[in-house]
């Protein structure tokens, strides 16, 4: 397409609620500590300010309202736009990247921590040996497919280097979770669960931006 013709439709404007389910997310880490006494950032996994008995989950809910709602219709409208787009590999990579999505979004809401920490439940078990276990694996499946397809062709390199970052700083979390002392934890682990919200943002982004009127056929 002719970057001189194109024109920014709907859709493209639909891209910059990733923005927004980012900032969303952001303000609901930074600020729901404020309703939690004793909350430790810095140990403290972010999960534990909207568990079941949190005294912050009521800011939490509050100040996350657009994140998950957000979050979904940007990366569904990034799905419906690069149909027949891009190449095959960085749109199987966005389309799991978007189930991703989708399972984080219902399973850390049907199965909450019962409480700060984890005290065993089964909608503990579920969430963190479950859906934390899915969120995880597609996150990486995703991430490389895209990475594979963007440094194949080199007209997508930058959604690919935007993936290797998000890569990275999620194995950063994952490696760092059990490496560093528990004093540290929440630290590592902010960098795993911002990685993906910030990736989702970056695609909506290019969504705004048409792909940057990439229009590539059966790639």
């Amino acid at each position: 397409m002719d970057q001189k013709t194109w024109k920014r439709t709907r859709i493209n404007y639909l891209g910059l609620l990733g923005t927004v389910s980012f900032i969303s997310y952001t303000a609901a880490v930074l600020f729901s500590p404020l309703d939690y006494p004793g909350y430790d950032w810095m140990s403290q996994a972010v999960s534990d300010l909207s568990a079941s008995n949190s005294p912050s989950l009521q800011m939490w809910q509050r100040l996350s309202a657009l994140y998950g709602v957000c979050g979904l219709v940007s990366i569904m409208m990034v799905c419906v736009y690069i149909r027949g787009k891009l190449t095959k590999t960085i749109r199987h990579g966005i389309y799991t990247f978007a189930c991703m999505n989708w399972i984080s979004s219902a399973g850390y809401t049907v199965f909450p921590l019962s409480e700060s920490g984890y005290s065993g439940t089964f909608s503990d078990i579920m969430h963190v040996y479950v859906v934390t276990a899915l969120v995880v694996i597609l996150s990486i499946v995703s991430l490389l497919c895209i990475m594979a397809g963007g440094y194949r062709n080199k007209k997508y390199l930058s959604l690919a280097v935007w993936a290797s970052a998000a890569l990275a700083f999620m194995f950063a979390g994952a490696v760092g979770a059990g490496a560093v002392p528990r004093a540290y934890f929440g630290i590592v682990e902010r960098c795993s669960v911002f990685s993906a919200v910030a990736f989702n943002a970056v695609l909506g982004i290019y969504l705004y931006c048409g792909f940057w009127h990439e229009t590539d056929r059966k790639g």
